[in-house]
């Protein structure tokens, strides 16, 4: 039965839901979930069938990246801007526009023409998407209020975003086989649908008592930055990477990013709160993320190109031989999700800094005769540490934080895995085809490159260290003295618990493990 219509808040309040049963509170979790699922799938299942796509519509190796990562920008330049405007004109509401926008972006791209038509069509795709991971975090939040139970939602969450990114390449290679690379896309269209009907039917509406302002100076700065470093990685190999247009385009991205740290620290209400980054968990969490989903990103787009172009085998085989990677990270998320409540996030961390980097040590020594077993080997231990590494993300990016702002903060670890996802597929391509081009303007990407996955080895042993740093004593302290910051801007309130105003804690861990725990925000009453 729907809830009832929530009454309108006095000015400077939040929209308070309705308390909600336990059955509910996992509906709405559902709901949330179900429009990350298909977010975070149609990131990696376009992978497997990039290389039908380039022989249908007679694409470069380069616009093959720039299929993936048209997608991965607009999503990154935006989840902040849709964060904030989920908090100022309702989270529900925000949340089923992305819906209707996913879908019909969705469908657009399965009947798009050319590789340019596709290219747009993805955009459309992501300006709906960028609504729906930083809301729907938002949602959560605002739903679950128990400490421990918040915990294991958002743990729950971190899950289904690994685990879907990992099962693309599998249910992509069904696709394409089956159907054919337009497919892909169609998968989209019903569940988009089918959430859109029960978030207008469960989910209740809540705002923020004090959304941030719209700031459009920080949104061109951010989608400047990004856009044209991707465009310059991309484009390197052919370009050359000491050629004017490359240096230029790396001059125009840092100068985008020193202005809009600059314009940031300087405005009231930013659209990227660099105070933030005080936080050394939060500030961990967004590195490791970018770290984390870049090796994602890159190693899906190199290993496609690997089974497929290299070794002759058909999407379908192609995505069955992953299968062990997406099964392992299926096994591992929730498992995840358990240790960060329990003990809190530096054990995962340090589970995924060992094993991602052993993976991309396997794959360096790839060839065109590997062995199955060996192969099989690298894509265990790459679920094994890319399943234990969401749930810490998400949790350590928002525990700690007072959670007025939603939205915004939620918004901030979604940007950094997309920004990661995106960079990955842009630097390891273009290193791999570095090593192969041929002559000016062409190039081409050789996937058994061992210089792109010795750079992931890096990548991943980054996790582990910035895992242990970034969640002991001094981490916590600089997160309880960056979380005054924001306790001391914000207005009181006499809202009832279920208000998106209530302080955000997260399960504390045992004392046995000191070093291990997740900050609550200061000042406020914890029962850990």
């Amino acid at each position: 039965m729907a809830t009832p219509p929530t009454p309108a808040a006095p000015a400077g309040e939040a929209v308070a839901a309705t308390p909600l049963s336990k059955s509910r509170r996992n509906l709405v979790l559902a709901i949330c979930c179900s429009s990350l699922f298909i977010v975070g799938l149609d990131t990696t299942i376009l992978n497997v069938g990039l290389p039908s796509l380039k022989d249908d519509l007679n694409a470069p190796d380069s616009g093959l990246q720039w299929t993936i990562d048209a997608y991965g920008l607009v999503i990154a330049s935006l989840l902040l801007f849709s964060g904030s405007m989920g908090d100022r004109l309702g989270r529900k509401r925000v949340f089923r526009t992305g819906l209707t926008l996913f879908s019909a972006g969705s469908l657009l791209c399965s009947l798009a023409p050319s590789l340019g038509w596709l290219i747009a069509f993805r955009m459309i795709q992501a300006v709906g998407g960028s609504m729906l991971n930083p809301v729907a975090m938002a949602i959560i939040t605002n739903t679950f209020t128990g400490r421990r139970e918040r915990a294991r939602a958002i743990g729950v969450w971190g899950g289904v975003i690994g685990l879907s990114m990992a099962l693309g390449p599998v249910l992509g290679g069904l696709l394409v086989d089956g159907v054919g690379w337009r497919a892909i896309f169609w998968i989209n269209v019903p569940v988009g649908l089918a959430a859109m009907v029960l978030t207008t039917r469960y989910v209740p509406e809540s705002k923020a008592p004090r959304a941030r302002r719209f700031d459009p100076l920080g949104q061109v700065l951010v989608a400047g930055t990004l856009g044209t470093l991707t465009y310059a990685i991309i484009e390197a190999p052919a370009n050359g990477w000491a050629a004017t247009q490359t240096i230029v385009l790396f001059a125009v991205a840092a100068a985008a990013l020193v202005g809009l740290i600059v314009c940031e620290s300087r405005r009231d209400d930013a659209l990227l709160d660099v105070r933030f980054f005080r936080s050394a968990p939060f500030a961990g969490a967004t590195a490791i993320a970018v770290c984390a989903f870049a090796v994602m990103g890159g190693f899906l787009f190199l290993n496609t190109l690997y089974l497929q172009n290299v070794r002759g085998y058909s999407a379908l085989h192609a995505g069955l031989l992953t299968l062990p990677m997406a099964g392992v990270t299926a096994i591992c998320a929730p498992i995840s999700g358990r240790l960060v409540g329990s003990y809190g996030p530096r054990p995962p961390l340090i589970i995924a800094g060992t094993a991602l980097p052993a993976s991309a040590v396997v794959l360096s020594f790839m060839t065109p005769h590997t062995s199955l077993a060996m192969l099989v080997c690298a894509y265990v231990l790459f679920g094994l540490g890319f399943g234990m590494v969401n749930a810490p993300i998400t949790n350590t990016a928002v525990s700690g934080m007072p959670v007025t702002q939603a939205g915004v903060a939620a918004a901030v670890a979604s940007t950094s895995r997309q920004v990661g996802m995106a960079l990955g597929v842009a630097i390891f391509g273009s290193v791999a085809a570095s090593q192969v081009a041929g002559q000016a303007g062409q190039a081409a990407i050789d996937p058994t490159s061992a210089v792109a996955w010795w750079i992931m080895v890096g990548c991943g042993a980054a996790i582990g260290v910035l895992g242990v740093v970034t969640t002991g004593r001094w981490a916590r302290g600089t997160a309880a003295s960056t979380a005054a910051l924001f306790v001391t801007e914000q207005p009181p309130t006499t809202e009832q618990p279920r208000t998106i105003a209530q302080p955000l804690t997260t399960a504390q861990p045992r004392p046995a493990q000191p070093d291990a725990a997740v900050p609550a925000v200061p000042a406020v009453r914890s029962s850990g």
